[in-house]
């Protein structure tokens, strides 16, 4: 980037010139030439398509730093050129720069968003707004969102699950975090500023100089938290302008027939095989801790989807990767009340939801687009509200009056599905033996295939999601795949596309970052493998990650201890020699619900930990350009056995993959470490092993005897000769080792 194009506040603007975008696979993008040459005449822009031939390229060889970086002299604020006859390199289209600085590049991947604001700055003006504000979420605080909530991404052209927008009617920007920023070149167009924050106060301060005093922003009540709210309005408030709340979204009003419709996939209850208690239970439940609440609540609001899933025990499909639907939950002592779909229920679930009576065991259903004014004619009488403020949006909240109100964190129904009963923790076990034989299955077929330079990151993980698709009660992959390989795992949350990806190598790392959902659960997992020669200082990152692992997952800790103090445990043996790593170590986990269960976790918002709740242990190391290691295992939470009595937990994995012997230094391992390790691998014997005989899977059964040695300070990491004769003896046999 050119120095001269960065002001005083270290934003960056674009030189002079229009960028015209040529292609998108993006689902949400206009055609790629659909009115371009038009464009191009009106605004006096050259129009020079680019041949087709450009727009597919594998990135197989990424700029250093960055898998698919753009190429030198990509902006990384803004994308903007003015049209010329381009050649091409590396899948890029290269530009002749109107302001004379050193040629760009546009990327076969942005998107033209001029009519799109165009059609959102009528809207504001209808409204008399100086400015609107997008955030990337759905009126339920929702981690993955459906297509028809995807307003940033179509107003922008991003698609990266992170980042708000705000539109004036002089500029648009985006803020989003590191993980998006090549991203964000890649796909937005010249229209567009790239702001490298993410937090409100930025986006206040920019709001300040291109906002009068006596203006207005806009803003969706329904896309923003209570928090958020609170945040803008204190921070404008200040300057004299005013933060307009707008239920009508004005994204919605511009995207007008194009926006996807509202989902009519059915919803559908558990079979109670899968379920830990029935819904009437988990009411009961709920009503009892209303009751016992010392403010008194005679209504719960519940807003999370997977709060109205789980306590009626039904499911959809309304949300990717999540079995979850749209709805809005009113329960009271007397009445119950679902605000949903009404069409996604058949008769058969209308029936299990006892929705043709009015008794207090009676789901009365109501349509979703109802819910505001339901609630805010319930508010009007002598009552009191009980809320979760970090998934209630200000659209509910601002029609509830506060003396009327019970705000805690985290509702009712969040914290006590976050402990699994029994029951439930029976079936997220078994969803992870299943899990483990899809995961075993891939890792074999790879350490087959990869030798022949035939596998790249995105048809393995293809793969892998047949291999899990073939399991008992699959509903698919649980969140996009991570599967990265070499210098790609130093991104933490890369995923590859059909457009962009690499190959995998036998000189290199690969990370692979999975999970599905089943009806008896939620997995996600990682391993890292090397299926060559690893650096020492490669083996000794993977070693301590590895300890990282053990440490925190052997820990044993006073019951009700927050997961932000034991955080420290999974980087201790990092933190010895200098290393690190960016993010959190940790997450809840759902029954076929959430794969990011709040409020479970290791961080300073998570509620402590206690019996019967599931966990993931995730620590990792990245170097920046070259690798990424990270090994996550899923953990239960229970009793520990101490010495003297007390009240003490510890974990236990649940998680059945080995570990990768090719990058473990046993030198570095404690005897404890090694006991904690054989101990593990012998319950995967146990509990895999069986599985995979069963359903004769031998090859399969082979590598995991190979895999789940017992390790010691002296033996080698690789089997013998002589053991692996001797598993292939008693595979043939059948026998179990």
């Amino acid at each position: 980037e050119s120095s001269d194009a960065r002001d005083q506040r270290g934003t960056l603007h674009p030189p002079a010139g229009r960028l015209l975008p040529v292609a998108s696979p993006n689902p949400l993008a206009a055609p790629a030439w659909e009115g371009l040459e038009e464009e191009a005449r009106e605004t006096g822009c050259p129009f020079s398509p680019v041949p087709p031939s450009t727009q597919h390229q594998h990135l197989d060889t990424p700029w250093p730093g960055l898998a698919g970086a753009a190429a030198p002299g990509l902006s990384s604020s803004v994308v903007c050129a003015t049209w010329s006859h381009p050649p091409t390199l590396g899948g890029q289209v290269q530009l002749e720069s109107s302001s004379g600085l050193s040629p760009l590049y546009l990327p076969v991947t942005a998107v033209n968003t001029t009519a799109r604001l165009t059609a959102l700055r009528q809207q504001m003006r209808i409204k008399n707004l100086s400015a609107y504000i997008i955030p990337e979420t759905d009126a339920h605080m929702s981690e993955y969102i459906g297509n028809r909530d995807k307003r940033r991404a179509w107003i922008t052209g991003f698609t990266g699950s992170a980042g708000t927008a705000v539109v004036t009617m002089g500029k648009a920007g985006l803020w989003t975090d590191s993980r998006y920023w090549t991203q964000a070149e890649r796909q937005m167009d010249c229209n567009w500023e790239l702001h490298k924050e993410v937090d409100v106060t930025s986006i206040v301060t920019w709001l300040l100089t291109e906002v009068p005093a006596g203006g207005s922003v806009g803003f969706d009540p329904f896309l923003f938290s209570i928090g958020s709210w609170e945040s803008y309005d204190t921070a404008l408030k200040k300057s004299n302008i005013k933060l307009a709340s707008t239920t009508a979204n004005l994204v919605d009003l511009a995207w007008g027939s194009e926006k996807p419709l509202f989902p009519s996939q059915p919803i559908y209850a558990l079979q109670d095989a899968f379920t830990g208690s029935t819904w009437q239970e988990k009411v009961a439940d709920i009503r009892s801790q209303m009751q016992k609440h010392r403010k008194g609540p005679t209504a719960v609001l519940l807003s999370a989807l997977d709060e109205t899933a789980w306590l009626f025990n039904l499911r959809g499909s309304d949300i990717p990767y999540n079995p979850f639907f749209y709805s809005y939950t009113l329960l009271t002592d007397s009445f119950i009340r679902l605000f949903v779909n009404k069409d996604c229920l058949d008769p058969e679930t209308l029936k299990y939801l006892n929705s043709s009576c009015t008794g207090s065991m009676c789901v009365q259903l109501e349509d979703y687009s109802q819910v505001r004014g339901t609630v805010q004619t319930y508010a009007s009488g002598d009552v009191k509200i009980w809320i979760g403020t970090s998934y209630t949006t200000y659209g509910l909240y601002e029609v509830i009056p506060v003396e009327k109100l019970i705000g805690d964190t985290y509702s009712p129904v969040m914290v006590t599905k976050a402990v699994k009963n029994s029951k439930e923790q029976a079936l997220l076990r078994a969803s992870h033996v299943r899990d483990a034989v899809a995961v075993i299955r891939y890792l074999v077929w790879l350490e087959k295939n990869v030798p022949k330079g035939t596998v790249d990151e995105f048809s393995g993980a293809q793969w892998l999601d047949q291999f899990r698709r073939e399991e008992a009660f699959s509903s698919g992959p649980s969140f996009e795949t991570i599967s990265a390989s070499g210098l790609n795992a130093a991104l933490a949350h890369y995923s590859p596309t059909k457009e962009q990806h690499r190959k995998l190598s036998s000189d290199e790392m690969y990370l692979l970052d999975s999970g599905g959902q089943y009806w008896d659960g939620t997995t996600d997992i990682t391993r890292t493998i090397h299926w060559g020669t690893p650096s020492a200082f490669q083996k000794e990152a993977y070693t301590r990650v590895l300890i990282g692992n053990i440490d925190l997952s052997r820990l044993v800790f006073p019951a009700s201890t927050s997961g932000r103090v034991m955080e420290v445990f999974a980087r201790r043996a990092l933190w010895d020699v200098g290393l690190n790593y960016g993010h959190g170590t940790g997450h809840g986990i759902g029954n076929f619900l959430c794969v990011h269960e709040w409020p479970v976790g290791f961080q300073s918002g998570n509620i402590p930990m206690a019996k019967g709740m599931f966990t993931s242990i995730e620590p990792g190391y990245y170097q920046d350009g070259e690798f990424g290691i990270r090994l996550e295992d899923v953990a239960l939470v229970v009793e520990a056995k101490t010495k003297y009595p007390g009240s003490y937990l510890t974990f236990e994995v649940v998680s059945l993959v080995p570990y990768d012997r090719n990058l473990i230094d046993v030198s570095l391992l404690s005897p404890e470490h090694l006991q904690y390790l054989n101990n593990y691998y012998q319950t995967i014997r146990e509990k895999v092993g069986p599985e995979l005989q069963q359903r004769l899977l031998l090859e399969e059964f082979e590598w995991l005897q190979r895999h789940t040695e017992p390790l010691s300070a002296r033996a080698p990491c690789t089997a013998s000769l002589a053991s692996l004769l001797a598993v292939s003896s008693l595979t043939i046999l059948s026998w179990s080792v």
